[in-house]
Formats: C-alpha cells, structure tokens, sequence
C-alpha cells in the first residue's frame, strides 16, 4: 500500500542528521552539563552550540534562548511567567480567540487565581486585526499573545503590525508569540517582529520531540514555572535534555539553510490540492486564509460528515492527516479555531488537515485527490445529513 504522510503540524520526521548528531550524546556523551568533571565539558558545550544554532535561526542572542521541553511548555512559561511576575502591575492579559490551547489553557489557570484575560475575535480567515486588539488593552494589561500562525487553518498573523500597535498603545506591556508553527518553515526573526517572547519546537521543523525553547528578550523579567537547581540560568531547573537539546541545534541549523527551498517546492503542491479538493467535491470549503497561509498547509471542512470517520478511512488507504488541532482531535468537539471563525458546529465537524513535508511530491497530492472523493461520497452515503441534499 502506498504511504502519504500530510501529517506534519502533529510532528515531523527527524532528519537523518539530527538522529547521528544525537546518538553520540545517548551514549558516550552521557555526563551532566553542570558538572565540574571532565564527563560535563562535551554535553555542555554541545549545550551552548545548539543555543547559538537556535538563536541564529530566529536572529537572537544566545544568551536569550531558554531551552524546554515543548512548544506548549515555552507558551505556559511565558504566559504564566510574565503574568505572574508582573502580578503587581496589573492583572489583566489579551489574546487572540484562536491561540493554542497551552496558551488558551494556560489564561484559564490564571483566570481562577484572579486574572481577567480578553480574547479578542478574528475574521473569516482567521486574521486578527491590530485595531479590534488595541481596543481590548486596558490601564493594567501586562500581556499581549498572538500566534505567530495558526496550526489548524494555516492562517499567517501580521504579528509585528500588532506587536508596533500593542508597542504604541502602553510600552510597558510584554508581547509573546507562539511560533510554533512558522519557526522553521517561514524566516522568522524577534526583532523584525517586535516580540518580547517567542515560543518554538524542534519537532516541527525535522528535530527530535522533547525540545523547544522560549526566546526572552534581554530585559524581560519572568518567573520560572519549575523551581530547583540553576539550569537555563535559573529560569527552568531540571537536567537539560541534551540530546533532544543537540537535535535541535542541528534541525534549526538544517532548517535555516533549505527555509527558501521548502517553501518554493511545498507552495505549489499546497496550491494543487486546495485547487482538486475544492473543485472535484462539492460543498467543500477551504479554512484559513487563501494566500496568507503556511506553505505546506491545506485546511477544508467537508459537508455532511465527521473528519474522524474520513481519517479512519482514509488511514485504511495509507494516508496519514488530521482533523482540526493534533491537541483536541481526539476530544471529538467541535475546534475553537473553526468556531471562532464563523462556522456552525456542525459543518466545524467536518474538517480535514492535510500538512506537507520536504519530502512530499506531486504523486502524493494527487493519491489524496483521488483517494478522498469516494470516501466522502460513502460517508455522506450513510449520513442522515446529506438526505435530500
């Protein structure tokens, strides 16, 4: 059978590279970089080169990158750190409607210690405009998140026009972003963005699961999520994982290198599929926005059935995608993301993710064209729904 994996935004194969820079750190390379002895020196300036190879990629200093576990951790480090530490300021956050749950999850835990949080509305694309967001800061707003571009329907954020707009607005709040999705599939650079805090992950752009890291500007006073020993200068005790740490390095150095060449060849195979989905089935309806998306992101809601019963079938055929969030597919609800879009809960269930990766072609898009018309045409076969439609 053949095997198409459009699965990307959940995780991305470990390139070749990053696996033997790893290995050597799984085995000899085994010592703990806070030790004094000979066994400490190579994992700790293994340690260090990989911050350097982080900071490059999204035009950082070393001394700003704090390494974590996820992407997810990165965004409750920044959201709860900075709230936190400027709790005697104010008490008080704005977010988008569509930010991950790690961020959107993460305001929710603060609201029930006494934080207020906004979450302001986007368009039907999924856009969110400067102005509407402005309008939500208040006299005791310390924080501002909005992502950096949205895993679910692709959508691309004109973050630094908001973060010059929050910047203009009250200079004394904090803007974070989670780049999750875009830091290694887009050029990416804090200061072009005007960030305080941005959020990463290896395993988004061909590294290993278990790394990410929070870029904090110099200057930004946070509070560390785990308290204990001195690692990442105080701000995230633990051990560092050094070789997911390692794996990172190589990944976001590979990634700054082919950035130009991914993209050129992914865009057109994004294009060729959105073009077969949408023309060959009726009642399909692309999600996010149509040209300011991710290059290898194709996002539709099906009419009429469920994305889970199309990723079943399709997964009998060798196809692996999503349906909405990696993070809330298996919560069988409708997505917040395709709510706060405009759409009704019903159509929002039946939504397909289709991500691509370098080593996609052609062949695969047109094995999913052609596959998912019939599958469609079954289910709605067999969907109360679709009588008498």
């Amino acid at each position: 059978m053949k095997k198409v994996y459009f699965d990307h935004a959940a995780t991305t194969p470990v390139h070749p590279k990053v696996v033997e820079a790893m290995l050597p750190y799984l085995k000899e390379q085994f010592g703990n970089p806070l030790s004094l002895h000979s066994f400490g020196e190579d994992p700790r300036e293994a340690l260090e080169e990989a911050r350097a190879k982080v900071a490059d990629l999204i035009g950082a200093r070393p001394n700003e990158i704090y390494f974590t576990s996820s992407g997810s951790e990165a965004n409750n480090m920044a959201v709860k750190g900075i709230a936190l530490m400027n709790r005697q300021k104010g008490q008080h956050m704005v977010v988008s409607a569509i930010e991950h749950q790690s961020v959107l999850n993460a305001t929710q835990t603060l609201e029930k210690m006494g934080f207020e949080v906004t979450q302001v509305p986007v368009d039907q694309h999924g856009l969110v405009d400067a102005d509407d967001l402005v309008a939500a800061i208040r006299d005791d707003t310390t924080l501002v998140s909005v992502m950096h571009a949205n895993n679910e329907i692709g959508t691309i954020e004109p973050v630094a026009e908001i973060a010059r707009a929050v910047k203009e607005k009250r200079k004394g709040i904090t803007f974070h972003t989670d780049a999750v999705a875009t830091v290694g599939t887009l050029p990416v650079d804090v200061k072009e963005l005007g960030v305080d805090l941005l959020s990463l992950a290896g395993n988004q752009f061909y590294g290993p699961k278990g790394a990410g890291a929070l870029f904090i500007k110099r200057g930004i006073r946070i509070m560390p999520l785990i308290d204990g020993g001195i690692q990442e200068r105080g701000r995230r005790a633990g051990t560092e994982n050094v070789p997911a740490i390692v794996g990172l390095g190589v990944a976001a150095e590979l990634a700054q290198e082919s950035l130009a060449e991914w993209a050129e060849k992914l865009i057109p195979l994004r294009d060729r599929l959105i073009e077969r989905l949408t023309s060959e089935m009726d009642r399909v309806y692309l999600t996010g926005h149509p040209t300011k998306r991710l290059p290898g992101h194709v996002s539709v809601c099906i009419e009429f059935i469920e994305g889970e019963s199309m990723l079943l079938m399709l997964n009998m055929q060798g196809i692996a995608a999503s349906s909405g969030s990696t993070c809330t597919s298996r919560a069988l609800k409708a997505s917040h993301v395709l709510m706060a879009i405009g759409l009704e809960a019903a159509l929002a269930q039946g939504s397909l993710v289709f991500t691509l990766g370098e080593s996609n072609t052609i062949e695969d898009v047109d094995y999913v064209a052609e596959v998912l018309p019939p599958i469609v045409e079954r289910l709605r076969q067999m969907s109360p729904l679709y009588e008498g439609k």
